[in-house]
């Protein structure tokens, strides 16, 4: 017999967790739906073809392939063969694979406004919170199965769009009393001018995606990954005289201009950041980072992404940007777009960790009846309903038992309240209510306890 396990990268959620999972996610929604975005589903699995190309090579290789059905058919188990080989040498083959596990919200989102840009009114403002898949070596705050929750707005350009998203991380951190979480921004088109001054704007690809490893792997290595893809020298002296730059917001600004004297795309993008960065409350804490890259190959303004609270190693725990021809891969130019995301899983470990999830979310039931006998239960399941139809949780422990082995699951569920019915109170319809905290109780009619529960 098989011992039981599950999948690499994947996780079981008790009550618990579920509880302090959800908390996290009706603070965001709630935030979501306060800035009038509205919800959207996708499904679990897409065209293989829809996914395919939109990530960067290495983004590919992490896309999870769905085999088609029917490989078990002996006549098929040689063309399944073929096909792997096929996937293997990175094609894709019918004979195996045409869909795949969604890689993240965003690209599917983009399929959809595609299918039905002709129906939706813009600005079209979306929220998605469902799971995604990767094919990631899975470490802490690394998972293969997670869940995303993002925010887009698509149809307009204006950077308002920005400031708003921005906000959404502010307030939803600081919800979730998160409030050492660091926020930062750059544009894509310094990296663009970064690219072309290093002699072809088509490097911005190998540019940005080593420099998104910077605070993972360090200049030195990023400097190496560099080289093997020809960009070394002075091309790479210009790359560090950029990741180099520090000051204020303003300061780095002015360097970057200084850095790519007459470039459009530098003008462009250090225009964009200032506009929104004037515009943001005087004390977000927003700070303007050039070595943020986002290495998805659809980003093409502003960039933005939400650090953990140094005291926790565990790096970005949200972050986003703009879009502004991401329809265009699927045959709809003209639709700007921008959008932010929350790493839930690292959200939750971050808090957990810090300790920050309130108290009062880790209990169900605010009330159990002691099972005293058959006659005694049914009258308790009479008041059980009542309590249920004014909205209190309560339950009845299931079958007869010593009170001890009832008082032990009430203390293991986190259950505040006793209500015990024996054959006296049963005679004169009264109930014992016990607080399981202090241990004091108090005698009651059906009627009085029905009155004092809406303030438990």
């Amino acid at each position: 017999m098989n011992k039981p396990s599950l999948p690499q990268g994947t996780r079981d959620f008790s009550p618990e967790v579920i509880r302090k999972r959800n908390f996290i996610f009706e603070t965001i929604k709630r935030t979501f739906e306060l800035f009038g975005f509205e919800p959207l589903e996708t499904p679990a699995m897409e065209n293989l073809d829809t996914l395919m190309g939109k990530y960067g090579e290495e983004g590919d290789r992490l896309i999870f392939k769905v085999l088609n059905n029917g490989l078990n058919d002996p006549k098929n188990i040689q063309k399944a063969k073929d096909g792997f080989a096929k996937v293997i040498e990175g094609k894709s083959s019918s004979l195996l694979t045409e869909r795949a596990l969604k890689y993240d919200l965003t690209i599917p989102f983009a399929r959809f406004v595609a299918m039905n840009h002709g129906t939706l009114t813009p600005p079209f403002k979306r929220y998605q919170i469902q799971p995604v898949w990767r094919a990631d070596r899975p470490q802490k705050g690394r998972y293969r199965e997670f869940t995303q929750c993002d925010a887009d707005v698509v149809g307009s350009a204006s950077l308002f769009n920005e400031i708003e998203l921005i906000n959404i991380y502010i307030q939803v951190f600081s919800a979730l009393k998160l409030n050492d979480v660091s926020i930062k921004i750059n544009n894509r088109k310094l990296l663009t001018a970064l690219a072309e001054s290093c002699g072809d704007a088509s490097l911005i690809t190998t540019i940005s995606t080593a420099i998104d490893k910077l605070d993972k792997i360090g200049t030195e290595k990023v400097r190496e990954e560099l080289e093997t893809n020809g960009i070394a020298g002075e091309k790479w002296n210009l790359i560090l005289q950029y990741l180099s730059i520090t000051g204020s917001n303003a300061e780095k600004c002015e360097k970057i201009l200084a850095l790519f004297p007459e470039n459009a795309n530098a003008l462009s993008g250090v225009n964009e950041l200032a506009w929104i960065l004037e515009r943001l409350e005087t004390d977000a804490p927003v700070e303007l980072d050039l070595t943020l890259a986002r290495g998805l190959n659809y980003y093409t303004g502003t960039i933005v992404e939400v650090k953990a609270p140094e005291s926790v190693k565990i790096g970005s725990i949200g972050g986003g940007g703009r879009y502004d021809d991401l329809t265009g891969l699927f045959g709809v130019k003209g639709i700007p777009g921008v959008g932010i995301s929350f790493g839930i899983d690292r959200i939750y470990d971050v808090m957990e960790e810090l300790e920050l999830f309130p108290v009062e979310i880790h209990k169900g039931s605010k009330l159990i009846f002691m099972n005293m006998g058959e006659k005694e239960s049914m009258f308790a399941y009479k008041i059980i309903h009542r309590l249920r139809s004014q909205g209190i949780s309560c339950e009845l422990y299931p079958e007869t038992a010593k009170l001890d082995k009832q008082f032990k699951y009430a203390d293991k569920k986190g259950i505040g309240y006793a209500a015990i019915i024996g054959s006296k109170e049963l005679e004169q319809e009264n109930v014992v209510i016990k607080n399981l905290g202090t241990g004091t109780q108090e005698n009651m009619s059906v009627d009085l306890l029905l009155e004092w529960a809406k303030s438990i």
